[in-house]
Formats: C-alpha cells, sequence, structure tokens
C-alpha cells in the first residue's frame, strides 16, 4: 500500500482549501446578485421565525389555563401545553430555517451563469 509523502498530503490539503474557498466566493457572489436579501429580508425572516415560535407556545399556554380552569386537577395543563406548544414553534422554526438553507445552497450553477451573462 502506498504511503502518501508529506508533499502529496500539503497538496491534498490546498486542494481542499481551494475548494472551500471557492464555494465561499461563489455563496458570496450570489448572495451579492440576490437583490431579495437586503436587511429588510434578514429582519423579516427574523420576525417570522420569531412568530413561529411564540404563536404555538402562546396558543398553548391559553388552552392550558382555559383547561386549568374548568378541568382543573392536580395535573398543570399550563404547563404541559406551554412546553408543547414551544416544541411545536421550534420544529416549525427549524423546518423554516431547513428549508431557506437547502434554497440558498442548492441554486443550480445555470441559474448562477444565466445572470452572470445579462
Amino acid at each position: 500500500m502506498h504511503k502518501p509523502t508529506a508533499t502529496e498530503k500539503n497538496q491534498h490539503k490546498h486542494r481542499v482549501l481551494i475548494e472551500q474557498v471557492g464555494a465561499k466566493v461563489h455563496l458570496k457572489m450570489r448572495a451579492k446578485q440576490n437583490k431579495n436579501s437586503g436587511i429588510w429580508f434578514g429582519l423579516g425572516m427574523m420576525g417570522v421565525i420569531g412568530w413561529s415560535v411564540a404563536v404555538p407556545t402562546l396558543l398553548g399556554v391559553s388552552l392550558g389555563i382555559w383547561l386549568d380552569k374548568y378541568y382543573g386537577d392536580q395535573r398543570s395543563w399550563t404547563l404541559a401545553l406551554l412546553l408543547a406548544g414551544l416544541a411545536i414553534g421550534c420544529f416549525t422554526a427549524w423546518t423554516w430555517v431547513s428549508k431557506e438553507n437547502t434554497a440558498i445552497h442548492s441554486r443550480p450553477d445555470d441559474e448562477d451563469n444565466r445572470q452572470q451573462d445579462d
């Protein structure tokens, strides 16, 4: 079996670094070309994510208070539904961010090349 020499290891590291830098440069250039992703777009996205966590949490608390008021027993419905609403909200926010991340990183290169040609 061939053991890589120090020079071959360095060349491999150099190639990997060049690929990583190239990918980051490509993403930054694409971000500059995308007119929708300004500061207001980012703030709007933060607002959407915040509301996607807050609304289910508040709905869970409201329903829990109502259940405690009319069907009160030893369990705290408010606490249980607060946690359930928070979990649902966090899952919703995570799904939203995951979709946006996939959309940003999976745009075809053909689209980028067409925009550069224009």
